[in-house]
């Protein structure tokens, strides 16, 4: 597996791990109501957003660059 796939995986499952970190928190806020919890929820949403944006632009940047 090359670094650009690795790459790839690695940022893919960043995503995935903070979509559910956001979804267990927002749902922790709305069991307990904890303030906390709601920033967690958002900062993690958050960083997925950014994470699919910074994905994306290194897709972009190294389109030229084989995957093997």
């Amino acid at each position: 597996m090359s670094l650009k796939a690795f790459h790839i995986v690695f940022v893919a499952a960043s995503v995935m791990l903070c979509l559910v970190l956001g979804a267990w928190a927002y749902g922790r806020y709305q069991q307990a109501g904890i303030v906390a919890d709601l920033g967690w929820s958002i900062g993690s949403f958050a960083a997925a957003v950014g994470l699919i944006g910074y994905g994306w632009y290194f897709l972009r940047k190294l389109k030229n660059i084989s995957y093997l």
